[in-house]
């Protein structure tokens, strides 16, 4: 594994960690590293959205921003598939948590 790959591994699965415990920063974060290919993340524009809707729910204003432009980029399609994504991952929360 190259290390860009390595370093992508490790930031997504140390920002899941974090997102799993609700921590709205780390919702942000996977959105950037989805939306931009940061640290050698694929970009993958259906996740970025996921991650800014979450945050966005949880009040980030900046994340509300971030979905709308690459919601530009996106087929309606897409973005109904990213929000039954986000709509998943809140219902897997709340199992957890519970």
């Amino acid at each position: 594994m190259a290390i860009s790959e390595k370093t992508a591994a490790f930031l997504i699965e140390s920002r899941l960690r974090d997102a799993a415990r609700g921590n709205v920063k780390a919702y942000f974060d996977l959105g950037i590293a989805y939306s931009t290919g940061a640290q050698g993340v694929d970009i993958d524009l259906i996740e970025a959205h996921k991650w800014f809707n979450l945050a966005s729910i949880a009040g980030n204003t900046r994340a509300q921003e971030c979905r709308a432009e690459i919601a530009d980029e996106m087929s309606a399609r897409d973005i109904i598939a990213a929000q039954k994504a986000a709509r998943a991952w809140l219902q897997v929360g709340a199992r957890a948590a519970a």
